[in-house]
């Protein structure tokens, strides 16, 4: 497989230029004005805009080394054509073009996705920079959702000192493309007791992987009920139904306001985010929560195959986050100071990352068929094993060592 990827011979923008042949994923930027585009070149430009700003190499540099195209040319596009919707669009678009391959059907349940974060760095004196104690630097968090077939369905750019709970359910909510999971898992910061209630009450399934699970409470509907052998796991307090069953109402409104597309599940969760005794909302959230987290966690502790799966889908959600970093291989830092422009360049490589893994799906599929041509078995265990992540594709290009008269070397200048 390796072996006949490499044969390829090809590069990011060739893979780009493919997938816009095959999607026509430009047909989605346009002129904010809504008029016809008078640009004659529109897919190419379109091309280079996505390269220059989904992998760190920027306007100028990438005018230097493409012929018959300057850099305001390329910054003209990206600011006149392009918005966070229209790079959104374009996502979903390739998400949905990638559904139809057959490959993804033995890689993972649709049904599921993983949400995980990776920090991005960015200068310190920025509004949105803040010192990310365990990867240490000043930075951003690119929160990316990502399908358990391995194409990334969603993708947000938020500060380092938020807890990642508050924006799980974002993606799955915001989430157009014909891949719609209802099962999310994240890690030990994908989960708290509101996050719980409010999923439960939006039907997703919040399933995380929980580092150190033994010191969460799980709760007993009575003081009255005793469990054999597991009795040691229970707290000593009990679920408050009456709570609940109060704020019920309210609680199915505003998980009704969320589906209806009002507000952001991240938007209520910042404002249900205290413990004040003045916010009911909050505790009844978290009392629901601790009713669902307990049933998780009893689960979660019994069924091996369970934890074998969150496991898998969390380690596609961080083999994502390494196949990103590898996109964006020109830069080290977003060089932007604005918020909009920062997460535009997210949604560029964003957008990227899923052309790539289309068109090393459809690489994939092509030898796999030379292969089976050559008498090789191919068996579902086989396709089980193998990734779209695939990094054989060349990120430089094509560097040429010209001959040519050379000038013999003047070390003075006489005054």
């Amino acid at each position: 497989m390796t072996t006949k990827l490499q044969a390829l011979n090809l590069s990011v923008l060739d893979a780009l230029g493919d997938t816009m042949h095959w999607l026509k994923w430009g047909q989605h930027f346009g002129p904010l004005s809504g008029h016809e585009s008078k640009i004659g070149d529109e897919e190419y430009r379109q091309i280079l805009t996505t390269f220059a700003y989904g992998t760190g190499l920027g306007t100028a540099q990438l005018a230097r080394n493409i012929t018959g195209v300057g850099d305001r040319q390329i910054s003209f596009l990206n600011q006149r054509h392009v918005t966070e919707e229209k790079l959104d669009a374009a996502i979903r678009y390739t998400v949905n073009g990638y559904n139809r391959f057959w490959l993804p059907s033995f890689w993972g349940d649709p049904g599921r996705a993983a949400a995980d974060g990776t920090k991005w760095d960015i200068y310190e004196n920025n509004i949105l920079s803040e010192y990310h104690i365990r990867y240490g630097g000043w930075g951003g968090v690119a929160y990316y959702h990502v399908s358990d077939t391995y194409i990334a369905l969603f993708s947000h750019f938020i500060p380092c000192g938020v807890w990642e709970a508050i924006y799980i359910l974002d993606g799955l909510i915001k989430n157009k493309s014909d891949i719609q999971p209802d099962t999310v898992h994240g890690d030990t910061q994908a989960q708290n007791a509101v996050v719980f209630g409010l999923a439960y009450l939006l039907g997703i399934r919040l399933m995380p992987r929980i580092r150190n699970w033994k010191d969460l409470k799980c709760y007993k509907s009575s003081s009255e009920q005793t469990y054999l052998h597991i009795q040691a796991l229970f707290s000593k307090d009990n679920i408050d139904w009456a709570l609940i069953e109060r704020h019920l109402p309210d609680m199915l409104q505003v998980a009704q306001s969320v589906k209806a597309g009002c507000i952001a599940p991240s938007t209520i969760l910042r404002k249900l985010g205290t413990a004040s005794r003045k916010n009911k909302l909050y505790f009844a959230f978290r009392e629901l929560g601790r009713v669902i987290r307990t049933l998780f966690l009893l689960e979660y502790v019994s069924s091996e195959e369970l934890r074998r799966i969150i496991q898998g889908a969390t380690n596609k959600c961080e083999s994502f986050n390494k196949f990103v970093k590898w996109v964006y291989f020109a830069a080290n830092t977003l060089e932007e100071n604005v918020r909009d422009k920062q997460l535009k360049i997210i949604k560029y490589n964003h957008l990227i990352a899923n052309l790539l893994i289309f068109h090393n799906c459809h690489s994939m599929t092509q030898a796999l068929k030379e292969l089976q041509s050559e008498g090789m078995e191919i068996t579902p265990e086989i396709l089980r094993t193998l990734s779209p992540y695939r990094q054989h594709l060349n990120r430089f290009g094509v560097f040429e060592l010209r001959e040519r008269v050379v000038a013999p070397v003047d070390y003075g200048i006489q005054l």
